[in-house]
């Protein structure tokens, strides 16, 4: 079980990785063909601008889950490095038990407010509002995965590296 969890993260932040760096280019590609358009052309694209906001959305909430697994999320070691390795073991274990809360709730509340919006329409693209705050649930479930992944692996530690 706990194999098939680590693999499930690792292959679904692989996935993610992937999604971002096309993202992230077709945001740069969308921002770079704005700027041509209204300063070359003198045509501004109506479209562009909540296009490339919805992408900062998703690649925001998409690359937390990337630098959740990664572990490079900021953190305060002032204490935790004062404590003995049994004592940063368990306040490890306290804030990925804590983050799962959090995630929880990131889950219920993106949900909620998906289906909120869910009958209005973005004004230039046309497209169903619900779909920009999708992430949030979305990535959510991810983070959920990641650190339950990352809360076992840590249980099962005895000592630090």
């Amino acid at each position: 079980m706990r194999l098939l969890l680590r693999r499930t993260s690792a292959r679904l932040n692989s996935a993610i990785e992937f999604l971002l760096s096309g993202l992230g280019l077709a945001m740069s590609l969308v921002l770079g063909l704005q700027v041509f358009c209204r300063y070359v052309l003198n045509h501004s694209l109506f479209w562009s601008e909540e296009l490339a906001r919805a992408m900062l959305v998703w690649l925001t909430f998409l690359g937390a889950t990337v630098a959740w697994y990664r572990q490079l999320h900021p953190g305060v070691d002032a204490l935790t490095s004062r404590l003995s390795r049994r004592g940063r073991r368990l306040s490890r274990l306290l804030v990925q038990v804590m983050a799962m809360a959090l995630f929880t709730v990131m889950i219920i509340a993106g949900c909620r407010f998906a289906w909120f919006v869910r009958h209005q329409v973005s004004p230039a693209l046309g497209l169903p509002r619900w779909i920009v705050p999708s992430i949030i649930p979305a990535s959510g479930m991810v983070l959920l995965l990641h650190t339950v992944n990352l809360f076992l692996a840590t249980r099962g530690k005895r000592h630090d590296r």
